[in-house]
């Protein structure tokens, strides 16, 4: 599938949006006073995270080969 640059751009700000997002919400749920009653959603947010920084790279490096 071929994606415009312009969409390229877009999705990874949207994506880089998500990502500080889910940052803020490992924050929020560490600084939490039982923080072992929240540890499945940190859990979550951390794989997430994962799954979106790999995405920004292949994103980041379909941009640069459309220079």
């Amino acid at each position: 599938m071929e994606f415009q640059k312009d969409d390229l751009v877009e999705a990874k700000r949207q994506i880089d949006s998500t990502l500080h997002k889910l940052r803020e919400t490992i924050k929020t749920f560490e600084s939490k006073e039982n923080v072992e009653r929240y540890k499945s959603q940190i859990t979550l947010a951390k794989r997430r995270i994962k799954a979106f920084e790999i995405a920004n790279c292949l994103i980041e490096n379909e941009i640069a080969s459309k220079i």
